[in-house]
């Protein structure tokens, strides 16, 4: 099994669970779950029984300290992530609508995450043929999209697949204007892409999804994934296209949903001596994208990030019924 190494936030999703009404007053309440896209991942491929390491950087305060916890309970290495002395760590509130949709409000100006700096990188992050994964929230200001430079080129040194879940937040990015040139910049340094539908409709700017994806694989991606919900996954590699309708399921909260999947796709790929041989065997890498449905599909029937990510023995049992029925 080949060591993914996960980068970017890890931070307090601070869920909204229900309102309670106190002397005239409808108030929400609010639990703390451990949270973060790139850090879900590496929980996600932990729990299957991969081997993940998540870096990155924490506040020195009890948000980071409980981080840090969680991701040790969850069998995640924690060698790569690191605590700032002095810049708090980054929170999210999060609200869900009757469909278990999300909508965040982030407290992440000069948080931790977004401080951290190149010289904190390292090569001893990476082995020799190992995976390294990213999400474009490491993009939105000039230092930590240094410091993501800096890693993607230390991990292709070390020949390493690099995975980006593209994962966009305006509300993330200065004045909510994400920078799409800079997105695509990574994307095309990228081999492993996963967009959701309304992401690559939006970076595609007035061009055709079909013209957008050309381009992508004109560049140095190998496999491309589209999920869209409970609608159908597409993925294309080279000059193939295929898709497959995700099991379906009861979404009470959608938060860990994407991760789950790109865990289920990591771990399944960490498991190959050559990852990219897959592509030459479409019924193998059929399989492998219907796991990763399953992966999410089970996490979005729970609440919370890292809570809610399956276990393999779970995956095994839905991704079988789920077979059974196609």
């Amino acid at each position: 099994m080949k060591p993914v190494v996960c980068f970017g936030e890890v931070l307090i999703d601070f869920l909204n669970i229900r309102k309670v009404e106190d002397s005239g007053t409808l108030l929400d309440e609010y639990r703390q779950f451990p949270g973060g896209a790139p850090a879900n991942a590496a929980v996600a491929i932990a729990r299957l029984g991969g081997f993940s390491f998540f870096a990155g950087q924490i506040g020195s305060d009890i948000f980071g300290d409980f981080l840090k916890r969680s991701l040790d309970q969850y069998r995640v290495n924690t060698r790569f992530l690191m605590q700032h002395s002095t810049a708090k760590t980054a929170l999210a509130f999060v609200t869900l609508d009757d469909d278990g949709d999300r909508h965040f409000t982030f407290y992440r100006e000069q948080t931790a995450d977004v401080l951290m700096q190149p010289q904190q990188v390292s090569k001893d992050w990476f082995c020799d043929g190992g995976l390294f994964h990213f999400c474009s929230n490491s993009l939105t200001s000039t230092l930590i999209t240094q410091t993501t430079s800096r890693t993607i080129e230390l991990a292709k040194q070390a020949n390493n697949l690099i995975s980006f879940d593209v994962n966009l937040r305006e509300n993330l990015w200065k004045n909510n204007h994400i920078d799409i040139s800079l997105v695509n910049e990574f994307i095309f340094r990228s081999d492993v892409i996963k967009f959701a539908r309304e992401e690559i409709e939006y970076l595609a700017q007035g061009q055709t999804v079909e013209a957008y994806i050309e381009t992508c694989l004109q560049n140095t991606p190998w496999l491309i994934v589209i999920t869209d919900g409970p609608k159908e996954i597409e993925y294309y590699f080279g000059e193939y296209k295929y898709s497959i309708l995700p099991p379906k399921v009861d979404a009470i909260d959608t938060t860990a949903g994407g991760d789950a999947f790109s865990g289920g796709l990591l771990f399944g790929l960490s498991s190959l001596a050559n990852p990219s041989e897959i592509i030459a065997k479409p019924d193998a890498l059929a399989q492998l994208i219907k796991f990763s449905a399953v992966c999410g599909c089970l996490a979005v029937s729970r609440l919370g990030a890292f809570p809610a990510l399956p276990v393999l023995s779970e995956v095994s049992t839905a991704w079988e019924a789920f077979n059974n029925t196609i």
